[in-house]
């Protein structure tokens, strides 16, 4: 039987005709990319195989790079690092890799290392040039990646940095990816969605093959076609995988009546392969779906029973049988690869454990006499199924450490916690890895030394987004050194900084506190300057200003002393935050932060500066400057792998905002990536935009982020206002305020009785009670009563909190300003609902201008509010520019509750606006009118009140639509209008 390699293409040819016009288009300088997605064996590499002999043939550059399964261990940009290899020959792209010493150290380990974070945009823009450089015109690049479900962290940011960055390369990228295996949760799945939103993306997925194409398929491979009986048979059991088919086919299926396993389909092929191909094949399965060629074959020679002479016999075997193929020359040598990673699977998980363990052992022994052939994390790997625990420990500090230094933050993480659970199994661990920084280990120091690995891991889960982890590790870290209390104290400043990440301030403080009883003052140290730093930020957190003043000034003097610039950036940003009312000079103060972070590698303190420099401006209502600075600090913070530490995901959450502000209501996506643990924070910022936009789940999300409210005061506050918010949209009047209060008790607690959001909170629920009230019948005099006591009570509140919750500078700033003038005007809107006496308009006025900064939603929603004001007062003209004003924005904008709010008030008030609708109902537009009030049961005086006409009015309006729907009675019209769908109209 002939292989599918041996035989034409079958049926792929719209997949390839979309390849042959990506080519084109790439050869003429606009490059693209195809994400191949299919269940595993469809038949993504046959495919892609083919492409490459297609490009080929156009006179195009392949180069072909995978993605490895190496369980808990991964090895950071390895894809890429491939391609590179095999592409650093040319010269241009050699030129590209020597400009920049960071993708030189990813190329050449051997070249040294640095944990400089700021060289990640190096790195990522490298590989972005590297590509560029080895495209021509007419003879673009081809690079295949394939398995990309299977890529690291690293691996997918480089993609996505790549594929944003494509502007006029000659350069196409082919990635292949198994969609069964890319569930909700898979880490592939959100960077895929992000991938196809963009222009130069084309998505190709491969369906398995029609019974049509299947029996063209399988007549090719068995030289004829096969009997009815054989080709059902292979249908039934591939179910159209070409993969499957074939092996079947090979197995001679169906008459060995063979169970369908593909284990066993495989199983029975290899025993018909020699002996030492077998054991060949095994081996190479341990390495996964690539081995390097000379780690196979010297790992051969280390097998018992294997003859060493028969070794080349061996694999030229395997080759000529298709278990193995030789893969495209790498720069470090020739690698082997299955035919496919179900065959490398499915022949490890045959292993017998013994079996598995000596394979693996082999592979480590390997690679401790010559390291050049795999990499630490590689090793790592090998050691730990080969039960070798030191090896491992010592092999996954070394990967962890060459993770850092790349920066990839998750990977380093990974391999560090390895080390973690493997230091209580291994006698002197510390003794294995290069602790230098801990001096000799004399046994007295194992704990300080394991509270340094703990907080190398704790820094790598900040930087990855993991917060409560990082807290976890560097409290681990604090109690390991217990022993020591001087080592101890150093340890403490940075458990300090992971605890103020997760709001627990107090523990914050105490930690400090218990540093500095230790610390020297003279002279001061390092340690020092960082501790008194973190204390000033504790002093912040909690409105302390004065005493935050003094311990950042005493931060930033012991940290010129000695010779900390870090320190002192991170106590300048906090004497910045202290001047935010003066935003010119707090600017002034942050810019230089920034540099001086930036010039001494501290990239967190350096991202601190950049997010209060972008919130300075932002809460100045300088909009459009904090754009700028917010889109510059976001990608700073993504180029060097830290876009989910702390002031990462606070930058991310004010670029979710800021659009929203300025009157963009399109939703914003989740970044890609976004570690489970931040979704709560992006979540709660997109439903400022959903709740205008009236997306029908608005509450029901909001509710859904109830449980995170303990974790993080943000999202409770952005949740709970937004579902008031919502609430009150929906109608659901009394809720909405009950949501109010119960996020205003829980912040209370948490936080401060007189939060500054309280404000936003109270003019939410004033919005909520005037509505309840506007809506429905005239309250009993009992009920009005108590709304404006409730009012008024909210009204103080909210007055009372911008006056001692003491903003920084003295004065709120536009926002907080606008808020509390808009819950005067709701309070006003609420008695002139309870009383019946029109309100003052200029309150409303006052408050579109305060708005005016930028705030473009809440700009035309108090507009409306104006024109209402207007109207109530008999100034009809005023009322119809400024409703028509706010219809406009409004629908502009899509927030289409507000537009409808609008129209129908209008229609009542018999306010012209333009394009109004005109009805094709039986009924008028007052007719309809006055029936929706019919049908939330007010009287005929009630409805004259909402409507501005006459108690006789109404009802020969009512008597009018009764006649016209043959109703005898208005119970009898309402259920008539329902059949006929004329309410809601």
């Amino acid at each position: 039987m002939r292989r599918s390699s041996q035989i034409p293409l079958i049926a792929r040819g719209e997949q390839v005709d979309s390849f042959r016009r990506a080519l084109e288009r790439a050869a003429a300088g606009e490059p693209g990319v195809l994400l191949v997605g299919g269940d595993a064996g469809v038949g993504k590499t046959r495919l892609v195989t083919h492409l490459g002999q297609v490009a080929l043939g156009a006179g195009a550059r392949v180069v072909t790079a995978h993605c490895v399964d190496l369980g808990e261990v991964g090895i950071p940009y390895l894809p890429f690092t491939e391609a590179l290899g095999e592409l650093r020959a040319d010269a241009d792209v050699a030129t590209v890799v020597a400009e920049r010493p960071a993708l030189t150290r990813l190329l050449d380990p051997a070249s040294g290392s640095s944990t400089d974070h700021a060289e990640r945009l190096q790195l990522l823009d490298g590989v972005a040039g590297s590509l560029a450089a080895a495209g021509r015109p007419g003879a673009p690049l081809v690079l295949v990646l394939e398995d990309a479900h299977w890529a690291d962290p690293s691996t997918r940011d480089v993609l996505r940095f790549l594929v944003a960055r494509l502007r006029s390369e000659h350069l196409l990228l082919v990635v292949t990816y198994r969609s069964d295996d890319v569930d909700r949760q898979h880490p592939l799945r959100p960077v895929l969605a992000e991938l196809h939103r963009q222009p130069a993306v084309e998505r190709v997925d491969l369906a398995p093959f029609t019974s049509g194409e299947l029996r063209e398929f399988t007549t090719a491979l068995h030289g004829d076609p096969l009997p009815a009986g054989e080709f059902d048979e292979v249908r039934r059991r591939s179910e159209g995988n070409a993969f499957f088919a074939e092996e079947l086919l090979d197995a001679g299926v169906p008459s060995a009546g063979l169970p369908w396993t593909l284990t066993d389909v495989l199983h029975d092929r290899l025993q018909r392969l020699d002996a030492t191909v077998q054991q060949l094949v095994r081996l190479a399965s341990v390495a996964g779906r690539q081995v390097d060629e000379e780690l196979l074959r010297t790992a051969a020679t280390r097998l018992p029973g294997l003859d060493a002479g028969r070794v080349d016999d061996a694999l030229r075997e395997a080759v000529a049988h298709q278990v193995l193929a030789v893969e495209g020359a790498q720069a470090d040598g020739p690698r082997l690869a299955f035919r496919h990673a179900l065959v490398a699977e499915a022949v490890y998980l045959d292993l017998l454990p013994g079996e598995r363990t000596a394979l693996h052992r082999a592979y480590l022994d390997v690679l401790a006499d010559d390291p050049r052939l795999g990499s630490a994390a590689v090793r790592a790997h090998h050691a730990l199924q080969a039960h070798d625990l030191p090896t491992a420990l010592a092999a996954s500090y070394e990967a962890a450490r060459r993770a850092t230094a790349l920066p990839a933050p998750a990977e380093a993480l990974r391999h560090l916690e390895q080390v973690l659970s493997l230091w209580e199994s291994v006698p002197d661990a510390a003794a294995l890895l290069p602790l230098e920084e801990c001096g000799p280990d004399d046994g007295d120091d194992h704990g300080v030394r394991l509270g340094t690995v703990l907080l190398s891991a704790a820094r790598a889960a900040s930087d990855s987004g993991q917060p409560t982890r990082a807290v976890q590790l560097a409290e681990r870290a604090v109690d390991a050194a217990h022993r020591d209390p001087a080592s101890q104290a150093l340890l403490r400043y940075h458990l300090a900084r992971y605890l103020l990440d997760v709001e627990r301030v107090e523990d914050a403080g105490e930690q400090t506190a218990r540093a500095l009883e230790v610390l020297p003052a003279e002279p001061p140290s390092r340690e020092l300057a960082w501790t008194l730093a973190v204390r000033a930020r504790v002093e912040l957190n909690v409105d302390e200003d004065a005493a935050a003043r003094r311990f950042a000034d005493r931060a930033a003097a012991a940290a010129r002393q000695a010779a900390a610039p870090d320190a002192e950036a991170d106590a300048l940003t906090t004497l910045a935050v202290l001047e935010v009312g003066d935003p010119d000079a707090a600017s002034t103060l942050l810019v230089a932060a920034r540099e001086r972070a930036a010039d001494a590698g501290d990239l967190f303190t350096e991202l601190r500066s950049w997010y209060n420099l972008a919130a300075t401006r932002f809460y100045a209502g300088e909009l459009d400057e904090a754009g700028r600075i917010i889109a510059e600090g976001v990608a700073r913070a993504r180029s060097t792998g830290l876009a989910w530490s702390t002031y990462g995901i606070e930058m991310l959450e004010l670029a979710q905002i800021l659009p929203y502000f300025t009157g963009d209501l399109t939703e914003q996506d989740l970044p890609a990536g976004v570690p489970v643990s931040m979704v709560p924070y992006l979540e709660a910022d997109r439903l400022y935009a959903a709740v205008a936009r009236a997306g029908g789940d608005a509450v029901e999300r909001a509710e859904a982020l109830r449980p995170h409210w303990e974790r993080d005061g943000q999202v409770a506050l952005i949740a709970g206002g937004t579902l008031a918010d919502a609430l009150t949209w929906a109608g659901r009047h009394d809720d909405a305020v009950a949501a109010a209060e119960e996020v205003a008790r829980h912040l209370g607690e948490a936080w401060t009785e007189f939060f500054l959001g309280r404000i936003w909170i109270c003019a939410l629920a004033l919005a909520a009670l005037a509505d309840g009230v506007e809506s429905g019948p005239r309250p009993s005099e009992a009920a009005g009563a108590d709304a404006l006591a409730r009012g008024e009570v909210l009204r103080a509140v909210a007055h009372e909190t911008a006056e001692r919750g003491r903003p920084r500078g003295g004065r709120l700033g536009p926002e907080g300003r606008a808020w509390l003038l808009r819950a005067d005007a709701e309070h006003a809107r609420l008695r002139a609902a309870v009383t019946g006496t029109p309100a003052d308009p200029a309150v409303w006025e006052r408050t579109v201008r305060e708005f005016g900064f930028g705030y473009r939603y809440e700009v035309a929603r108090s507009r409306f509010r104006w024109a209402q004001a207007l109207r109530a007062a008999g100034d009809g003209t005023a009322a119809e520019v400024e409703a028509a004003e706010a219809m406009t924005d409004a629908a502009a904008m899509g927030a289409s509750p507000l537009v409808e709010a609008i129209g129908a008030w209008a229609r009542r008030a018999r306010v012209s606006l333009p394009g109004g609708r005109r009805t094709s109902s039986v009924l008028t537009e007052r007719e309809e009118e006055v029936l929706t009030l019919v049908a939330q049961g007010l009287s005929n005086r009630q409805i004259g009140e909402q409507l501005y006409i006459s108690t006789k009015t109404v009802s020969v309006h009512v008597s009018n639509l009764l006649a016209k729907l043959g109703a005898s009675g208005r119970a009898e019209a309402v259920a008539v209008a329902h059949r006929r769908g004329l309410l809601g109209v």
